[in-house]
């Protein structure tokens, strides 16, 4: 690469004095462009390929098929659009009229966490074919609308009101590939391997030469409505045609989902927003939110909640469901377990890490068996059934305290990302700071001395449903086996049965004591198919009890009248889509209608809360106001918040 850096260089020493004429003529065309590789600093940074194991060809054509088009596949702004395979990007940022502020990077956020723009996220293709938002910068109200017309990309601008604020147009290469920008005239120009490329606005170019950008660019008045385009000349009035065809596309999807149409465009919403492309392994996937994949260098892969993901996406999108399902099956460690995480952060040499020391709550096979009897796609049990295995397996033989599963964090060797002890055993759990494990001991082999519940019913469950999956593909052994574990936890879950109190409680094994602290895993045995009479009476005496569990909203994270509730803080007293659809889950096992559309309509109240407010779809919620945004540590486009809305498309397809 310096070499060619090096060679750049001389050519336009070499060149500069040529004329119009012959050869020479486009040996200026070439110089005209500024030879960079990359438009920002702040792209991501090159790292090796992870190695995983693909094992069919539908899955690498299916991947091949998604990274491909514009779309907003670049981390670190709502508002580039990045073309593939090339790595063409195009930036809009926004800059005040006396230069002195400039937007270049758009995130939705929190408001409580202080950043300087406001994004009310719009309807959106999930392939970028259209996107909107509206945006607040520095007193600057914009709506932003993009669109694409065959292979050229098209955006619509409309201010609030005209002012003299600029809007900037930046060109740029990205993640590392090939490719010459630069800028002549009123047009900015690449030179990518597959086709000669133009950026124009329909606005007049002003010069702007104190902006902080030393990028091609083109900076337009915000006077009124801009639009920026690719490829042959365009009329703002055509421009506004194209992004009305396709905006009413996208419209028309969205009201087809009837009164669940607002459920499905927050939903699909977020999910297609977070969507990114992960260069290094040449993929598409659908990390938790923006800001966590920047605070960890790049993206991360969170295991329970890129299955949630993956399960959300099958209800309408078959190809991102199937690819983010695998992909962090395939993250699965040489232990022999799908990890916490997978990011780009941490001491590795190959810039790919993991938690290679803790795994996180196994609902893998239990999506996987879902989106299998949606599509009934065999390759794709094909694709994931040896690691669901494998795992499956590593909780019997790595969690097995006394003949009870429990979280743990076993000791790795130095210089590894770990978090051992009780404090890694939570991060395990998923629930990071719950109060039903603090002061829990360890013991010699690191493993909580606390039978949990929720653990081995979603672990029954896992067994049961990889069962089910091992016979469509003839695996009979298996099966057997799987059938196996199976009886054996569910006896030993159904010993956690307190008549007493009529729910299943978490049992400390150095004591034989039960847990004085009640959560939503508690209700998780409906999952594993415990008996109907204790469905009954957890129903009755905890879920509709306002002490613990009911209330305008549910289901907070500990129950109400437990120590640590007040605390408001993460797993302490606070709301999560991921348990309250666990629950529902469960819930479906059984014939308590009345339970179930409950716990539907208050996630579905939840959710739009603070969605219609902000667009908000946030990691947890107050449990007592609804509030999203009312702490620093929820942050406020996650994902797997939307899993407050999707039971209720699982409960009208049951009623259906």
């Amino acid at each position: 690469m310096d070499t060619l850096i090096a060679i750049r260089i001389w050519i336009l020493r070499f060149c500069h004095p040529i004329t119009k004429s012959g050869t020479l003529h486009q040996m200026k065309r070439l110089i005209e462009f500024l030879l960079v590789s990359c438009l920002l600093a702040t792209f991501e940074p090159a790292y090796s390929q992870k190695s995983r194991d693909i094992r069919t060809d539908e899955y690498r054509q299916l991947q091949e098929k998604l990274c491909s088009g514009w779309n907003t596949w670049y981390n670190n702004s709502l508002i580039s659009h990045v073309l593939l395979p090339e790595g063409l990007v195009i930036n809009m940022s926004i800059a005040t009229d006396d230069n002195r502020k400039m937007l270049k990077e758009v995130f939705k956020s929190a408001d409580i966490n202080g950043r300087p723009e406001r994004v009310f996220p719009g309807m959106r293709s999930d392939d970028g074919s259209y996107t909107s938002l509206d945006l607040s910068y520095e007193g600057i109200n914009l709506k932003i609308e993009t669109a694409v017309d065959g292979n050229d990309f098209v955006a619509l601008v409309t201010p609030e009101k005209p002012s003299s604020d600029i809007l900037v147009v930046e060109l740029g290469i990205a993640y590392g590939h090939d490719g010459m920008i630069g800028k002549r005239d009123d047009c900015l120009v690449a030179d990518c391997e597959s086709r000669d490329w133009t950026v124009q606005t329909t606005g007049n170019n002003l010069s702007k030469e104190y902006l902080t950008s030393t990028s091609p660019r083109l900076n337009v008045m915000l006077d009124g409505k801009q639009a920026v385009y690719t490829g042959k000349h365009r009329s703002l009035e055509e421009i506004e045609r194209i992004v009305a065809k396709e905006r009413q596309a996208v419209s028309a999807r969205v009201e087809s989902y009837g009164n669940l149409a607002d459920a499905f465009l927050s939903m699909q919403t977020i999910l297609a927003w977070n969507t990114i492309y992960d260069a290094p392994n040449h993929r598409a996937i659908t990390p938790v939110s923006r800001n966590w994949n920047q605070g960890w260098g790049g993206y991360v892969l969170f295991d329970w909640d890129t299955y949630f993901a993956a399960y959300m996406f099958s209800l309408f999108n078959k190809e991102l469901a199937y690819a983010n399902a695998v992909e962090i099956t395939k993250a699965i460690t040489p232990d022999g377990f799908i990890p916490n995480f997978q990011s780009v952060s941490g001491y590795v040499k190959d810039g790919n890490t993991s938690s290679w020391d803790r795994s996180q709550p196994p609902v893998g096979s239990k999506v996987v068996w879902e989106i299998y009897s949606r599509y009934g796609e065999e390759w794709f049990l094909e694709e994931v059934y040896d690691e669901l295995l494998t795992w499956n397996r590593w909780w019997d033989k790595k969690r097995n305290n006394k003949g009870y599963l429990a979280w743990g964090s076993h000791f790795i060797k130095e210089g590894k990302d770990v978090s051992e002890g009780l404090q890694g055993a939570m991060y395990e759990s998923g629930l990071d700071n719950s109060p039903m494990y603090d002061d829990v001991p360890m013991n010699e082999d690191n493993l909580m001395e606390l039978a949990d519940v929720g653990l081995m019913s979603m672990y029954v469950m896992d067994c049961n449903i990889l069962k089910e999956i091992a016979l469509v593909l003839g695996h009979k052994e298996d099966a057997k086996e799987l059938s196996k574990r199976s009886k054996i936890y569910s006896k030993a879950l159904e010993s956690l049965w307190d008549e007493e109190t009529g729910i299943y409680r978490n049992k400390r094994l150095d004591t034989g004591e039960l847990s004085p602290a009640l959560s939503p895993t508690n209700f998780y045995p409906m999952l594993a198919g415990c008996p109907a009479k204790h469905v009954e009476r957890m129903i009755n005496e905890h879920y509709f009890n306002p002490d613990e569990f009911h209330g305008e909203y549910i289901l907070p994270s500990i129950a109400r009248n437990c120590t640590g509730f007040t605390d408001n803080d993460y797993w302490r007293g606070r709301i999560w889509g991921p348990m309250n659809f666990l629950v529902y889950l469960g819930m479906q096992n059984y014939d308590i209608k009345e339970a179930r559309q409950d716990l539907v309509d208050k996630s579905y109240n939840l959710l739009m809360k603070n969605w219609k407010k902000n667009g908000g779809i946030f990691e947890n919620y107050n449990s007592i106001t609804g509030e999203g945004d009312d702490v620093y540590n929820a942050d406020g486009f996650y994902h797997w918040g939307a899993l407050l809305t999707f039971m209720g498309f699982l409960e009208s397809e049951t009623a259906n």
